[in-house]
């Protein structure tokens, strides 16, 4: 089952995104979690540049293993977030998914 999340930031809260960041990622390709990453991105102000939030499209079993992944994120562990969805995507989202995978390096 996907989950897609979107997380937006505290405001104030660019350095401290920046200075965690490469535990996140580093968090996000970890294959032992209780969810898959499928996509990670930064949300942005209107610049397209100043980040401000996180969409992640996670891969799990059920919405427990979904916010189990997310309490473990360094983002969240930081206090990154000021508010955080969680929605369940529709399977057909397998299509896109597989759609990607094949036309990536």
């Amino acid at each position: 089952m996907f989950f897609a999340v979107i997380a937006v930031d505290k405001p104030g809260m660019l350095e401290t995104r920046l200075k965690v960041r490469p535990d996140h990622r580093a968090y996000g390709d970890r294959e032992d979690l209780p969810a898959l990453k499928v996509i990670g991105v930064p949300l942005t102000e209107d610049d397209g540049e100043t980040m401000n939030g996180t969409l992640l499209i996670l891969d799990a079993p059920d919405r427990a293993a979904a916010e189990a992944y997310l309490a473990g994120d360094p983002y969240v562990k930081a206090g990154l977030f000021a508010r955080t969805t969680i929605v369940a995507v529709h399977n057909a989202f397998v299509d896109i998914r597989d759609h990607l995978i094949t036309n990536t390096g």
